[in-house]
């Protein structure tokens, strides 16, 4: 069963020949773990062998854009997703790291042909946080792997039209 109690079940049952690309930060790695961790159990679920999954990691959440780039040009993936924690703190940072990355994957998503699942939780305390990755809100993790699953049967669907 999945771990995100929010993540809508995959309508698309299609045998899929999917290699998906994870990144998450390392900062906040306690919750982004946690992510990352309901983003493969879901694959799993969903019959997506662990290798065809690689996993990569950069220090923060503004890094992820550069990440998707590089991998994007790769050719190798039909997916990528994001995972990375910003929280609140007593400055502007959090407002400047959260827009930068947020317009970074739309504009990832615009200009390429796989989508960049965004799972980027950003949220007002750790606690926020630590319900989004396993709590009462579920896992986002899980729930992005959900998204890639869904964007990828789109992608083939589209593809055959």
């Amino acid at each position: 069963m999945s771990s995100s109690k929010n993540a809508p079940v995959n309508p698309f049952s299609a045998e899929r020949d999917m290699h998906v690309a994870i990144v998450r930060t390392l900062w906040n790695s306690h919750i982004t773990e946690k992510l990352l961790d309901g983003a493969l159990e879901t694959f799993k679920e969903n019959g997506i062998d662990r290798d065809m999954i690689d996993v990569f990691e950069v220090p923060g959440a503004v890094e992820l854009t550069f990440a998707s780039a590089k991998l994007v040009d790769t050719g190798l993936y039909n997916a990528i997703i994001v995972l990375g924690c910003v929280i609140r703190g007593g400055t502007p940072h959090f407002d400047y790291v959260c827009r930068s990355v947020t317009q970074g994957n739309a504009y990832l998503n615009s200009e390429c042909d796989i989508p960049i699942i965004f799972g980027v939780l950003t949220v007002d305390n750790e606690q926020d946080a630590l319900d989004r990755c396993g709590g009462s809100a579920g896992n986002k993790g899980s729930e992005a792997a959900v998204a890639a699953l869904q964007m990828y049967d789109f992608v083939e669907k589209v593809n055959n039209l």
